[in-house]
Parts: C-alpha cells; structure tokens; sequence
C-alpha cells in the first residue's frame, strides 16, 4: 500500500443505543469490550449527542451535516429531497469508492429508487429494516433493487456484508456506512430480540439510574437490549480484524456512534423523542489516522459534526453548508474555540428545543405556534436540570427562584442557538416559580 493513498474510512452506525451501556460510561456488563479498547486507544467522545433523538432526523444530521429541520425532514414520516449532497457524495468526488449497508429510513418507498440513495456507489439498504426484516430474517434490495435475503442473525449478516465489501475494495480507498437496525426494537411485537441465548446472560442486568427511579419497560426488555447491545460490539470486532487482517486497519478511519437513545418509555409513551440523555446521548469512538491517541475529548460534541470531521480528517474541504464543525483538530491535540453546548431538536410526540453544557440541560416545549408560516413560535420553560447533582435527570428545577440566573444565561444560549440553525427567535415564557429554599447557585456556577 502507498504511503501517499488517503485513509479509508467506515461508520458503525447503531440505532437506539444509550451511552451508558459501554464500559467507558460506567455499564457493569462487559457488553462493549471492543468500543471500549477503541475509546481508550483512539478517540473517545465523552459528551456525544444527536440533535434529533429519533431515527429519520438523525440520520438526515449524519448524512449532511446540518440540521434535519433545515431540510423538512424532522420527523420519522419526512423524506431526504432528491438531488442533496450527502457525505456519500462528497467521499465519491473525491475519488472514493462509496458503499452503504442496511437502514436507510431517508424515503417512503422500497425498495429505496437510486436517486435516492444519497450517492452512495455501492448499495446494499432497506429504507425501513425493521420492517423488511426480522432478528434471522434478513432483508435488503441491491444496486438493481433486486431483494438479496442474508444468513444469520441481523447483526451478522450485516457484519459479513460490510467485511465482504471491504475485501473487494481493499486495493483503493473506500467509505463504507454500516447502518444497523440494533438495538432497536423490533417494531410489530415491541421487543427487543437478541441472538438465542444472549437475553439468557441478562436476565440480572445493571439498571441505570433514571430505569431503576422510572421503571418503564426496562424490567421487560433490558436483558433483550443488553444482549443485542453484546452481538453488535462482536460484530464490531469482527470488523476490525478483517481489517487487520488485509492490513487496513493502520489506514483506516473507523468511527462508531448512534443516532439516539433509549428512555424505555419513562419520559414518554415511547422510546426517544426527549430532551432527556436517555434520548440524547450517544456512544462514540474512533480510531484510525488522526484519531489513534486521541484521548478523552470532554467537548460537547453533536451527531452534526461527524459529516463535517470524516472529510476534513480525510483532507476533503467540508463545504460552507454544513452547520456542523470538525473535532478532527481536537484528536490531534490542537486547540480550539469549541462550543460549549450541544443544541438539539425535538417533534413529533412534543416539540421543544435543548441545549446542554456540561453542567446544565435546559429545555422549552412550545406552546403557541405563529399564524404564519416562518412567524416566531412560543415556549414555556420545561425543564432545567444540574447535571453535576443529578446526572440521571431525576429532579427538574425549572421554575426555582433560586436558578434564575442559570435560566436566563442557557435562554441565550438556546435562542443563540435556534437562530444559528435558521429558526427564528422564539417568546419562552417561564416556568411557574418554585421556591428553592436553601438551593443556591453563584454566578460562576451559571456560565458552566
């Protein structure tokens, strides 16, 4: 292999997978071995997040770099218009061979029409594969939309189609997205369906916090998500031998994250859709150049700047349009003038807006919409939450006399943020005063 050919790059993309069920985010259950040696070899995204905690939106973030609303698509029943430049393009331009494998969920139709397959060369996609398939019935429509019905266990057979086409694409440089459907739940029964014999091993599992305050579904269908959680990081490992086995894995770029969360319907009466981390915050690591010994990145870093760093990590210009920026400069060590907050969207079963620092999560839910199209909207406070106190988000503290200067300090933050990804400013009314009692907060702590 030339010195001089650029790195090959691949996304491990999980969907509904929470943060804290790595080993890096404090999960007892050895599920995650193989992110967990990435992270601490490579780079790890400490405070990764999704702007759109549900899979549509999230994955418009993943594929543009910008903003799902910016494109209509800000919710599950939007469609990606034809003709948008996508990462699989700008790789493409660049001389790339360009691949994608599994869930697409970018359009309303299936197979997925080539116009819409973001531009990607090689195809191997379902647009819905919850929905073409099940945990050992496989799926998914090729480059000439004919059905090709994969051996194994979901996971694996995706797995084994990623290794195959980084086998026939290892003498010139590749992007793959591998895009799983795992953790998901499996639409038509509302479970969670692990390989025979995983939910067996987590019949006893770690709970997080909120799950053992909340409850939900997590008594039912925790041992099913940590077994599925278990296949997948295998199948990551799986990955990365073969790639050290063509001797790729020194010239490769490998990124894992998610598109979202999972509350396990203690914030709603689903999965995601909330401003809390359960729906919010999202594994990742990469490895490769550029990212080998990267450290801990404590920066609030979003779903909408991954786009943005795979090019510039790659030497390809990241086009103005992209709302996102890249971290690629922070895994080389170099300083940066990074954001301090994390600003996400949420519709569908409500709609509000959050921004999150380290320390603070502050979020509003609409309550008036203008009369016209492009009128401001109206908000009232919903929640506040000191992430330091109370990481799990189990006591909101919207409304306390006693944080009003923590209010009025992420209010700027979130309509700062709103305005910079083109909504217009909003009314937020506040929340009705609660006496905080012997609570207090200094001025410095408000700016943390």
């Amino acid at each position: 292999m030339g010195t001089n050919r650029p790195p090959n790059v691949i996304v491990f993309f999980t969907d509904q997978q929470r943060w804290d069920s790595t080993g890096m985010h404090g999960n007892r259950m050895d599920l995650t071995p193989n992110f967990d040696r990435v992270a601490m070899e490579g780079t790890h995204c400490f405070n990764a997040f999704t702007p759109q905690p549900v899979c549509l939106p999230a994955r418009v973030v993943m594929q543009t770099g910008r903003y799902a609303s910016q494109w209509g698509c800000y919710y599950n029943g939007g469609e990606l218009p034809v003709g948008t430049r996508t990462i699989g393009h700008h790789f493409r331009d660049a001389g790339y061979q360009t691949g994608y494998i599994g869930k697409w969920h970018l359009c309303h139709e299936e197979p997925v029409p080539a116009a819409r397959r973001g531009g990607y060369d090689y195809w191997l996609g379902s647009n819905v594969l919850e929905f073409t398939s099940d945990a050992y019935q496989t799926r998914m429509y090729d480059n000439d939309d004919q059905p090709v019905d994969l051996p194994g266990y979901r996971v694996d057979a995706l797995t084994d189609a990623a290794i195959r086409f980084v086998d026939d694409n290892q003498d010139r440089p590749f992007f793959l997205f591998t895009s799983y459907i795992e953790p998901h739940f499996q639409n038509h029964r509302d479970d969670y369906p692990a390989p025979t014999g995983y939910e067996e091993r987590y019949l006893d599992p770690w709970v997080p916090p909120d799950l053992r305050a909340l409850g939900g579904s997590s008594a039912r269908h925790l041992p099913g998500y940590y077994g599925m959680i278990k296949r997948l990081d295998e199948a990551f490992g799986r990955l990365l031998d073969a790639l050290r086995s063509l001797r790729l894995l020194e010239n490769t770029i490998v990124l894992f994250t998610s598109d979202h969360g999972c509350h396990f319907k203690t914030r709603n009466g689903e999965y995601k859709r909330s401003c809390h981390d359960a729906s919010m915050r999202v594994p990742m690591a990469a490895c490769g150049p550029g990212f080998d010994s990267g450290g801990r990145l404590q920066e609030m870093i979003s779903l909408v700047d991954v786009a943005p760093t795979l090019l510039d990590a790659c030497g390809i210009e990241v086009p103005d349009a992209m709302q996102g920026r890249s971290f690629a400069p922070l895994a080389r060590g170099r300083a940066a003038d990074w954001p301090e907050e994390v600003f996400a969207e949420i519709y569908e079963t409500e709609l509000s807006r959050c921004v999150r620092t380290r320390r603070w999560k502050y979020a509003v839910r609409r309550t008036v919409k203008g009369p016209e199209p492009g009128d401001p909207w109206t908000f009232r406070e919903d929640c506040l939450y000191d992430l330091m106190a109370d990481p799990y988000e189990l006591h909101n503290l919207a409304g306390y006399d006693s944080h009003r200067g923590v209010v009025e300090v992420m209010q700027e933050r979130l309509v700062r943020r709103m305005t910079a990804a083109g909504e217009a400013a909003p009314t937020i009314e506040p929340a009705l005063v609660v006496a905080g009692g012997q609570k207090s907060v200094s001025e410095e702590e408000t700016r943390h």
